[in-house]
């Protein structure tokens, strides 16, 4: 029997390498997947820690190349499963062939998880061998990436890693750092922990610094920066319209009804109906339709805010909420101003890709960023509509002035183009983080879930199960004062927080010392 040459006994050595690397690479994929879990189950709120700990661990022992693809990977795998439920709405709803909406996702994600591999490969060219340093960088560097993330391009900060903190310890700082803050002090304790745990000498000082932290925040009561005013009596309606019937003529006259009559039939301070739950512009109603309406609240003792596109092909659209009160002849109107790409704007050289999808009104005008609230009976209720509460620093901007600042928030949506999604649980996440920011209350009237009401202190105190029809009713307290948060994002948006990355990375950035690479 021959016996095996030099040459064939070196294949499986030179193979274990590439083997290893792409264990590491599903090691890491799986991670990115893991993170999303918290999103909406916050109760584990530990996981996504767990899962950056283990990150910056791999990122600890890669050269710039390798951390680089790391981020990728991580960023893509945690971004397609945290945002899986878009193909939802290009495919189901937008008739996008499946393959392409596939496509779209993955595209997307990877696009958006350049700035995380770009933030490792910097990590890893820049890292010395002092834990505590390390986890700062890690921490700062992880900021600026979601920072670019939520920021350019108009930004998509869906699945910022602070969201899953809401039911931890972290979720104390929100009022003072906002969600970003939290990510970034997440991701620099799980660094310092896992980084610590590599040092023979101070193995266990990372893990004493995290647990000090969470600990102390844990037992300490969150800081209120806010006295309450008065309290409306609120309803809030969910129409649960199925999407495919949200704009087929065929079915519109129904859902009208229905919105309608839940309207008037309210008896509340405040009646609140979803996004588009009036889904004709004024013009193309009957002529007696717009005026009976206004003047059923003008006349009576309820105020109505409610969702309508408005304009026209020579002005443009928008996609507003329109308010009657009692005793007003003009109406209050709301257009919104963070709009969707490609659903109500097409990007510049997309227009091709919008043209294959069925998505009606999907080029708006935008509306003001210090938009003035609604006021009810003594209360300031600031709409937002859609996706518009993902971006705390836009709705800062109607804190300006304090005297003129939302007492309320009031959130009209319609997730219905996500199907019964994981989309509705993140949603209703992002609006909580936005009630803690600033410390108000948040009124949530939905096509399809999440309708619920949130505390100042960012609990669900009323709501309605998703994907049912049905009508909210709840008493509301209103709250004025500003957070800290409120006082500086009305100022400088979220500048303060990428002046203070840049200045962690000029004073710990400096060139590796003794850092081993993974084979």
């Amino acid at each position: 029997m021959a016996l095996p040459t030099g040459a064939a006994l070196s294949r499986p050595r030179a193979l274990a390498p590439r083997v290893r690397f792409a264990v590491e690479l599903l090691f890491v994929a799986a991670l990115g997947a893991l993170h999303t879990l918290a999103y909406v189950h916050t109760e584990l709120w530990g996981l996504p820690l767990a899962c950056l700990a283990a990150l910056a661990w791999r990122a600890s022992l890669a050269g710039p190349r390798r951390a680089a693809v790391l981020g990728l990977l991580f960023g893509t795998a945690w971004l397609v499963a945290g945002t899986w439920w878009l193909f939802i709405s290009m495919h189901r709803y937008g008739g996008l062939p499946a393959w392409m909406a596939v496509l779209a996702v993955l595209g997307l994600s990877a696009c958006l998880s350049l700035y995380l591999a770009a933030a490792l490969a910097a990590f890893a060219r820049w890292r010395s061998a002092h834990a505590g340093r390390n986890a700062l960088l890690f921490g700062a560097l992880w900021l600026l990436a979601e920072l670019a993330r939520g920021v350019i391009f108009t930004g998509f900060p869906w699945v910022a890693s602070g969201y899953a903190q809401l039911d931890g310890p972290l979720a104390a700082l929100a009022p003072w750092i906002g969600v970003y803050g939290i990510g970034f002090v997440a991701a620099a304790l799980a660094a310092w922990a896992a980084l610590a745990l590599a040092h023979a000498a101070h193995r266990w000082v990372g893990v004493a610094v995290a647990a000090l932290v969470l600990g102390a925040l844990a037992l300490t009561s969150p800081a209120s920066f806010t006295r309450p005013t008065g309290t409306l009596t609120v309803t809030l309606l969910q129409g649960n319209i199925p999407q495919e019937e949200k704009f087929a003529t065929e079915h519109q006259a129904a859902a009208l009804e229905w919105h309608v009559g839940a309207l008037l039939a309210a008896r509340t301070d405040l009646v609140i109906a979803p996004e588009t739950a009036v889904p004709f512009l004024p013009q193309q109603m009957p002529p007696e339709f717009w005026p009976e309406l206004k003047s059923h609240f003008s006349g009576g003792a309820t105020h109505a805010l409610f969702g309508v596109p408005l304009g026209d092909e020579d002005a443009g659209y928008t996609n507003s909420a329109v308010g009657f009160a009692p005793g007003r002849d003009t109406e209050y109107r709301y257009d919104k101003h963070h709009l969707v790409p490609f659903g109500e704007f097409i990007p510049f050289g997309f227009k091709w890709f919008t043209r294959m999808m069925n998505i009606p009104l999907g080029d708006f005008n935008r509306g003001a960023l210090n938009a003035p609230s609604f006021a009810v009976k003594g209360e300031r209720v600031a709409p937002n509509i859609c996706y518009e509460d993902l971006f705390g620093e836009e709705l800062a901007a109607r804190f300006s002035e304090a005297a003129q600042a939302p007492t309320m928030f009031a959130n009209i949506s319609n997730i219905g183009w996500f199907g019964d999604t994981i989309a509705i649980g993140q949603h209703l996440q992002i609006s909580r983080a936005r009630a803690l920011e600033f410390q108000r209350p948040m009124l949530r009237a939905t096509n399809t879930g999440a309708t619920v009401v949130i505390d100042h202190r960012g609990q669900v105190t009323h709501g309605l199960r998703a994907h049912t029809r049905g009508v909210l009713e709840a008493a509301v307290q209103g709250r004025d004062g500003l957070t800290p948060f409120a006082w500086w994002a009305s100022r400088y948006s979220l500048l303060p927080l990428l002046v203070f990355a840049v200045a962690v990375l000029a004073l710990l950035r400096k060139r590796p010392v003794v850092a081993p690479h993974a084979p």
